[in-house]
């Protein structure tokens, strides 16, 4: 049996070679839908990696309010309610009142996203973002340190002028690249900081880079950056998951306190569980497998018809040798594996170039967007399935047809 099929394979492959051009041809038609699936796949799982990364940290004990749900405010074509932003004293309110047992609460906001930090006599592009956090922001955010320590209740409470960076600023290009960050003295706004640590690498969510921020105090960023509308984010953690749901319901009543809600009204403030995000996203990359899964299926749909016509074609030329063959004794059974053996091989051919150049372009896209790469095993599995499926349903009538002609009459072919 292995010798009847390393004998075709061989046939196989010296078919090709004398067929040589339309063998490319449908090769390249096959690599092409293989492409389509690897390529969407490997951007499925990098968006769903990079994503998770980003929230999982977080934990699944903490949640936030903020001022609307995580998704966007238009839903079916229809404006929502517009909800009020969350002022410094409504925040500042609810830290004081809520006390639900062996939970943490953090306050902090964004101040700018546009800032130029300034270290010895070289200075940063305008594009730095400064967020101003108290003692729990980064634990409540999942967020760590390398380099030095975060900040504690003295920072906050005696307004420290001391900064904590991210990751990109001792990065190869970065401003503080080539001495030890730690106790470096950074210029925000004419402000001197005092670097005290450095945030662990996050990446980028959305082609948005977390690791070129600074964290200062948030007193001292409500100082630096005053504006009418700056709108604030409150982030809770639980120490223990079982009580999670008990802390969201008293956050909530805690807040409708704060904003003075009666009863029949409906809140103005969205809660939002880390755990959600995570589930929304496991969703979010449900319905992207699907489109991939549907346009790679239609691409392959008319691969494995080019694939199945030139298979025909070739029977149809080879009905000579095929009345040779079985004048000489080959069974029908011998004559179909011949021809089947050559699709497959014709299609795994064509499958392992589509896989290639699939995480070629799901490499580069992940590449501009500032993504991680992660190598899609499960579409290179899915490809490699697909493209046996595509040969074993493309083989199967042009095999058939070999096997049934008959030897005198395809001796008599010209």
């Amino acid at each position: 049996m292995i010798g009847l099929l390393r004998e075709n394979v061989k046939i196989a492959l010296g078919s090709i070679r004398t067929q040589l051009l339309r063998t490319v041809l449908t090769v390249i038609i096959i690599a092409i839908g293989i492409t389509a699936l690897v390529g969407i796949l490997t951007v499925v799982t990098a968006i769903e990696y990079n994503l998770n990364s980003s929230f999982a940290s977080m934990g699944s004990n903490t949640f936030n309010i903020n001022q609307y749900e995580f998704r966007n405010r238009r839903s079916g074509g229809e404006v929502q309610k517009i909800n009020p932003i969350i002022t410094y004293t409504e925040a500042k309110t609810f830290k004081e009142k809520y006390d639900y047992p062996l939970t943490q609460t953090s306050l902090s906001f964004v101040a700018t996203s546009a800032a130029e930090v300034k270290f010895e006599n070289q200075k940063t592009d305008p594009e730095i973002s400064v967020l101003g956090i108290d003692e729990h922001f980064l634990s409540n955010s999942g967020l760590e340190i390398t380099q030095g320590r975060s900040f504690n209740t003295f920072d906050i409470s005696n307004n420290v002028y001391a900064c904590i960076v991210g990751s990109d600023f001792i990065s190869d290009d970065g401003l503080l690249r080539d001495v030890n960050p730690l106790d470096k003295i950074l210029t925000i706004r004419g402000a001197k900081f005092r670097v005290i640590g450095v945030l662990k690498e996050q990446g980028s969510t959305f082609g948005n880079s977390q690791d070129l921020r600074i964290m200062i105090p948030i007193q001292v960023a409500r100082s630096m950056f005053s504006a009418p509308s700056i709108n604030y984010s409150l982030s809770m953690k639980v120490v223990n998951k079982e009580f999670l749901d008990e802390a969201i319901d008293d956050a909530l009543i805690t807040m409708r306190k704060v904003r003075r809600l009666n009863p029949v009204e409906d809140n103005n403030f969205a809660i939002s569980r880390s755990d959600d995000l995570i589930n929304r996203i496991a969703d979010l990359a449900g319905y992207l497998n699907l489109s991939a899964w549907v346009i790679g299926i239609i691409t392959i749909l008319g691969s494995s018809i080019a694939l199945m016509n030139i298979m025909i074609v070739s029977v149809t030329e080879r009905t000579r040798e095929i009345g040779v063959r079985k004048s000489l004794g080959a069974t029908k059974r011998t004559i179909a594996m011949q021809f089947f053996i050559e699709t497959l091989t014709i299609g795994q051919i064509g499958g392992i170039f589509g896989i290639i150049f699939g995480i070629l372009v799901g490499f580069l896209i992940c590449l501009s967007a500032g993504w991680d790469f992660v190598i899609p095993w499960g579409a290179i599995m899915a490809a490699f399935a697909t493209s046996f499926v595509v040969a074993l349903v493309s083989g199967l009538y042009p095999a058939i047809k070999a096997s049934q002609l008959d030897p005198i009459e395809a001796l008599r072919y010209e």
